[in-house]
């Protein structure tokens, strides 16, 4: 088995040195998790879900662990950090009242009578990104299990240390062995495993466009199951009638947050024009006390990039680009990169159409409503976005028209885990979240009973 050297963001340093699964211990781990799935799934509604409130409470009582390994392996600050180890803790308490909720339908037929059961799928692969490593995994193992599905989990090659301590506690909760297993490693080993294997009836992918369409096109060979989430390029739309000292306050954790390492993250910035130049005035002061800092800080609200070649590919936007100005990072070790704004000339320049992620917030004024739909709507992506404006009726019909599977008006909240989340268009295919979930982890049989004599 080989091994793999996990670094810190903010200095450069090794962290730790992770073993990574190869093709014959992946297999092994996928065929552990199908025998389990014999018995997971016999498990007792109310059993499952004590099991799984049991979980949550012993990830609530690691939370400062978990919290410090993810600001030392991805870079986040730690008030961030915080919040992922509780929302795994959440979303675990969340989906432990779906076992004894999974109802079918009676449904009224002649001649006797209809059910439908909801029947688990059996082993679940959830391939799980570097920029949100602890959350992205509870929204897939949670409802995938509470569903009576066991998982297989691949953690991202350069963020696996939470995942790995996340199996060590489902464990210590009392979870059998093989219902929840973390299999560190390359994508193109491990993920492709999850793909080819057919015991793995369903694989949950976040992660960029390019990689998702070619596991979608791997599922397809075995009519497996798959949920996407992808790429994203979201505007935050402000229109003149909005509260714009408010707008332009919050703007800048829209985009910047998490370094901007984010799907939904709202990198284009659309500014109605008769306010864009006082907008922009608003903005500066707010992105240049935006605080960068070490990520173990309280008062840090943004931290490193997560590699090396991550920040040359950020950096490589802003070369040729307008910038209108800059925040500040620290210099020395570490990835670091400042909060950049970038004055969009056309919406053919690079900074406005590509994914960038990174902190960098591209800016276009637009004339009114129709052009604001129009700019917003052209891209590929889907996934997320803003709407400022005091006018009701223009919220609905912007948030009506605005082609994404997640819009916030007045606001920059993406993610609730009491509601769907998930992307239109290039930026995925499924919904994570929200009370319906463990729904995707089933097949509906239906079941007719003669009552014939």
């Amino acid at each position: 088995m080989d091994s793999s050297e996990v670094l810190d963001p903010a200095s450069g340093g090794v962290l730790a040195t992770v073993q990574a699964f190869g093709v014959a211990e992946t297999d092994a781990a996928i065929e552990r998790a199908q025998r389990a799935f014999l018995s997971w799934r016999q498990v007792a509604p109310g059993d499952r879900a004590r099991l799984l409130r049991r979980f949550a409470a012993v990830v609530d009582e690691h939370v400062e662990e978990l919290a410090g390994l993810e600001v030392s392996n991805a870079g986040h600050t730690i008030g961030n950090a915080r919040w992922e180890a509780g929302n795994v803790r959440d979303v675990l308490d969340y989906y432990a009242a779906a076992p004894e909720r999974l109802s079918g339908r009676q449904i009224p037929v002649p001649g006797g009578i209809d059910v439908t059961f909801h029947e688990p799928l059996g082993v679940v692969g959830i391939i799980v990104p570097w920029n949100f490593p602890m959350p992205i995994a509870g929204w897939g193992f949670a409802p995938a299990l509470a569903a009576g599905n066991t998982v297989v989990l691949k953690p991202a090659e350069l963020t696996p240390l939470t995942a790995i301590r996340l199996e060590e506690l489902a464990l210590e909760a009392g979870l059998p062995e093989g219902v929840f297993t973390v299999v560190p490693g390359k994508g193109s080993v491990v993920g492709q495993r999850f793909v080819a294997h057919p015991a793995v009836r369903k694989v949950c992918f976040t992660g960029s466009t390019e990689v998702g369409k070619s596991i979608m096109a791997g599922c397809a060979d075995q009519v497996k199951r798959v949920t996407l989430e992808l790429g994203g390029k979201s505007a935050n739309i402000v229109f003149a009638d909005a509260d714009l000292e408010r707008a332009a306050a919050a703007a800048p954790g829209g985009v910047f947050d998490n370094a901007g390492q984010d799907c939904c993250a709202r990198s284009r910035l659309l500014v109605q024009e008769s306010v864009y130049e006082r907008f922009l005035a608003l903005l500066e002061p707010a992105v240049k006390a935006f605080r960068v800092q070490d990520p173990s800080l309280d008062t840090a609200e943004m931290g490193p990039l997560i590699s090396a070649a991550h920040r040359d590919k950020v950096a490589s936007y802003t070369a040729a680009a307008e910038v209108a100005f800059t925040g500040e990072a620290p210099s020395g070790d570490g990835w670091w990169f400042p909060p950049t704004v970038l004055l969009a000339r056309s919406s053919s320049d690079p900074h406005w159409r590509e994914e960038v992620f990174g902190p960098v917030l591209s800016v276009m004024p637009f004339r009114d409503e129709a052009e604001a739909i129009e700019l917003a709507n052209d891209t590929e992506y889907g996934l997320s976005g803003s709407l400022w404006t005091r006018d009701l009726g223009r919220a609905l019909r912007m948030a009506r028209a605005v082609e994404t599977g997640n819009l916030s008006v007045n606001s920059h909240s993406s993610v609730r885990y009491w509601t769907p989340f998930g992307g239109m268009k290039q930026s995925g295919l499924g919904r994570e979240l929200g009370p319906d979930a463990p729904l995707s982890f089933t097949d509906v049989k239906n079941v007719f009973i003669s009552t014939d004599s």
